[in-house]
C-alpha cells in the first residue's frame, strides 16, 4: 500500500471534537476503497486539516474523503519517509 498525506481548507474555528468526528466519517467508509486512514491533524487558525493514509491509490482517498463530506483535490503521495 503507498502512503498519502492530503490537505483540506476551509475549517477555521473547528474543534478538535469535529475533527474527530470528520475522521469517525472517513474511518466508517475507509474499507470500501481498500484505504486506512491513520491520523490527522488540525490548524484551526489557519483552517487547514492534514490527514495521513494508506491506501492503492489517491483516487480511492479522494473518494473516500468525497463521500464523508469533505472533498479535497490535495493529495500527495509520500514515498520517501526520512525519520
Amino acid at each position: 500500500m503507498a502512503s498519502f498525506m492530503d490537505v483540506h481548507s476551509g475549517f477555521v474555528g473547528v474543534t478538535a471534537q469535529q475533527l474527530c468526528e470528520a475522521h469517525d466519517r472517513d474511518l466508517a467508509i475507509e474499507s470500501e476503497e481498500g484505504v486506512h486512514f491513520e491520523r490527522a491533524w488540525l490548524d484551526p487558525e489557519a483552517g487547514k486539516v492534514f490527514c495521513l493514509s494508506t491506501g492503492p491509490s489517491k483516487e480511492a482517498i479522494m473518494r473516500i474523503h468525497e463521500r464523508a463530506g469533505h472533498p479535497t483535490a490535495e493529495v500527495y503521495e509520500v514515498s520517501v519517509d526520512v525519520a
